[in-house]
């Protein structure tokens, strides 16, 4: 397993391809190209974090940084706080959605948004070539900051459009996965006037299950719906950045409604322009179109996507992995903004959540990935695009070929050495013949 560099930060193994003295100096990096500033420095429950946070806080403030630690906080909630004083810039010591034996390093920007691919790449040069601008007297003061994550508890309570007093009373399970969305998620739901079943919601970076929110992780949470008969099911990654959401009966519905809904949530009541990857179901596309908006897409990662809503006003935004991002609480994927707007969808309609599904156009998705090199997954780019040249492939992230009855995206990972391979039809089947056909022409 190589260090994973990227739009979506850094990430390796704790002790192996990721050590302290690559936080340092990645930290000394970024402190350098931000030309010294205030930066607010957090991370989420890892067992490793406050570690490779330490780290970190002496390579920001060796190039002259002030450095705000915020302690254990969701990733959204750096994000808002960069916002809300004005930094510089910002760290997370996180791997997201990556197992324990993983942590990273994530960098965003003064406006709160992931570096865009020229940044970040900046980053690894200074890095790599050891350009530190090293101070060697005056170094600044640490502050601390205990109140960031209610304060974004706040901003999403302050946004709420509709009457939420149908919520009071709502039973709802949140599984927090053991990290850093176990503190303040809690105070949401408890504002709201949910009944809480909270599982795996000590902090204590040892997760109870594989950490991604997807269907095969998440039995447990389907069970607790089922046994407390509740309204609904959220599950966050370790970060907090993403939301998966399991129905009323205790089925997972797929990462791509969280999206679909908050889309829908906010199109009912605010229509605007919508940003999504180009992994992202064409769910959103049907929403738009209902409400007569556009849908601007983007290669992979938070930062594309961030970046095109700035650009174009969006209403909303976000990623097909569970991560929706509202301009007006930050420009992050995030997961208090995800439940607020579904909950306030399931106000507005008094509709259950599998109902709120079954109005939804039906699509059925492929995600398929398999470990290989970064040389052969370009190589296998260039012999898809060539060989459907004829329907205009788009190759602004990997390729992703658009066929009559579906399409299908082939592309790097950001966060892991592997290719992903994702596809979308009316039918299981059918996306399952295109990703053959795709696969075939790719030479795997």
């Amino acid at each position: 397993m190589s260090l994973m560099v990227g739009v979506s930060g850094i990430r390796g193994l704790v002790g192996k391809t990721l050590t302290p003295t690559l936080a340092l100096e990645f930290a000394q990096a970024y402190g350098t190209l931000l030309g010294g500033g205030r930066v607010v420095l957090a991370r989420d429950s890892r067992p490793s974090g406050a570690m490779y946070a330490a780290a970190a806080a002496a390579g920001l403030e060796a190039t002259g940084c002030a450095v705000t630690e915020l302690g254990l906080v969701m990733t959204p909630t750096v994000g808002r706080a960069i916002r809300d004083g004005k930094f510089d810039g910002g760290m997370i010591i996180t791997a997201s959605h990556n197992p324990s034996e993983w942590n990273g390093l994530k960098f965003l920007d003064d406006l709160g948004v992931a570096p865009d691919p020229a940044r970040a790449a900046r980053i690894a040069e200074i890095r790599a070539n050891a350009a530190f601008n090293l101070l060697k007297t005056n170094f600044p003061t640490r502050e601390f900051d205990s109140n960031a994550g209610q304060r974004h508890v706040d901003a999403v309570l302050a946004a709420i459009e509709v009457d939420t007093a149908s919520l009071r009373g709502v039973r709802v399970v949140l599984d927090s996965i053991n990290g850093a969305g176990c503190t303040h998620t809690p105070l949401l739901l408890e504002a709201l006037g949910c009944e809480l079943v909270h599982v795996n919601g000590t902090p204590t970076g040892n997760f109870a299950h594989r950490p991604e929110p997807v269907r095969e992780n998440l039995t447990e949470l389907c069970a607790q719906v089922r046994d407390a008969r509740a309204a609904v099911g959220f599950a966050q990654d370790p970060d907090a950045d993403r939301l998966a959401i399991v129905d009323e009966n205790g089925e997972y519905i797929g990462e791509e409604y969280t999206l679909a809904l908050a889309v829908e949530s906010v199109l009912s009541r605010r229509p605007g322009p919508v940003a999504a990857n180009l992994s992202t179901s064409r769910m959103i596309d049907d929403i738009a179109r209902r409400y007569e908006v556009d849908v601007l897409r983007t290669p992979v990662g938070e930062s594309h996507v961030a970046r095109a809503m700035q650009a174009n006003d969006s209403v909303i935004g976000g990623e097909g992995n569970g991560g929706v991002i509202d301009p007006r609480i930050c420009f992050v994927r995030d997961s208090l903004s995800a439940i607020s707007l579904v909950l306030q969808l399931v106000a507005a309609t008094g509709k259950s959540i599998s109902a709120l599904v079954a109005d939804l156009p039906a699509y059925r998705f492929v995600k398929q990935k398999f470990e290989m090199p970064r040389d052969r997954i370009q190589a296998a780019v260039g012999a898809v695009t060539e060989r459907f040249a004829d329907r205009q492939p788009n190759t602004s992230d990997g390729v992703r070929i658009d066929f009559p009855e579906g399409w299908v995206h082939l592309r790097a990972s950001n966060t892991e050495p592997i290719v992903r391979v994702v596809a979308e039809a009316d039918s299981e089947a059918t996306a399952e013949a295109l990703t053959g056909r795709v696969r075939e022409a790719a030479g795997f």
